[in-house]
């Protein structure tokens, strides 16, 4: 069973890997070739990195239980009446631990707003436990395989490629679906978002709205 588990987190980092070979050889082929701009070029914004993720549309949070670092088992509504940001890494994906730092600073600096981080890692355990011992983090992690990949879809997100964070309001709310790394700018626009939620000011799906709309405006700062 070991092995069989090892053998799909390979065939998973491997799809993820190739997605970045292909996509960063064609940009890499696009920066070398003459720049002669087109009307269309000048005309149409730029499109995003294709994403291996699909996202279909998750109102409330879903209900699951995984073991933690310590082999508990744990369920996600222990953290209920909380805003949860949910991250979902691996110890293979090189983004997933890019971000981590942030997310320890956003769990600091959010606390006190009942903010609660929680990982979600979709590897083996052994690796999960060696890696946290090298780099700690300050919140839950909770670990799992494809009972991990079920609480993905519980999300709406047919599991393909991390990283990927799910962001609830204090009710539970699904308001956000980050596909890729999370960058500060985004993170602090749905922090205020959901602030905005709980003293009343706005729904949940106007929430989801000014979240989308305001995305578009801290995708190309999000550094």
């Amino acid at each position: 069973m070991k092995q069989a588990i090892a053998a799909v987190f390979a065939v998973i980092g491997l799809i993820a890997g190739i997605s970045t070979y292909l996509y960063n050889a064609a940009k890499t082929g696009a920066e070398s070739a003459p720049q002669v701009p087109s009307v269309a070029a000048t005309q149409a914004p730029a499109k995003p990195a294709p994403s291996l993720n699909t996202v279909r549309s998750v109102q409330t949070r879903p209900e699951f239980s995984l073991a933690d670092t310590a082999g508990v088992m744990r369920s996600i509504t222990e953290w209920d009446g909380k805003a949860m940001v949910v991250n979902f890494w691996a110890t293979w994906c090189a983004p997933c631990r890019r971000e981590m730092p942030l997310l320890k600073e956003l769990q600091i600096e959010y606390a006190g707003d009942d903010v609660q981080i929680i990982g979600i890692a979709v590897d083996l355990r052994e690796d999960v436990l060696g890696y946290l011992e090298q780099m700690p983090v300050n919140y839950p992690v909770m670990i799992g395989d494809q009972d991990a990949i079920d609480a993905a879809e519980g999300f709406g997100v047919e599991f393909m490629a991390m990283p990927f964070t799910a962001f609830t309001d204090h009710q539970g709310n699904v308001l956000h679906v980050q596909i890729g790394e999370v960058h500060r700018p985004q993170a602090e626009l749905i922090f205020n978002t959901v602030a905005r939620v709980r003293t009343g000011e706005i729904d949940p799906a106007m929430a989801r709205r000014v979240i989308a709309h305001g995305m578009a405006g801290v995708q190309d700062t999000g550094t």
